[in-house]
């Protein structure tokens, strides 16, 4: 984790890969066997949940709340789900 100034001059925090692409972040714990997270939702974790082609799981933890979203990329582009499983 990094901190960056974004444009309007406030500090963010940020997840990045190896590769400097930066990810959806992990949320804040579990309770049931399913992922929650109660914090304030932004428009970047929202984006990285529901359309997140760098994210190779269709089912994914919600940007706010308790349980899983869909990744709305992979319904859309499901060939390239296929490729992308097989390349593994």
């Amino acid at each position: 984790m990094e901190l960056r100034m974004a444009p309007n001059r406030k500090a963010r925090m940020t997840n990045h890969d190896d590769q400097g692409r930066e990810q959806a972040p992990a949320p804040q714990g579990k309770f049931g066997g399913a992922p929650y997270d109660w914090r304030k939702p932004t428009t970047a974790r929202v984006r990285a949940r529901l359309w997140n082609p760098e994210d190779p799981r269709v089912v994914v933890p919600k940007a706010f709340g308790w349980g899983w979203d869909v990744n709305f990329y992979w319904l859309t582009h499901p060939a390239q789900l296929v490729r992308s499983r097989r390349n593994r």
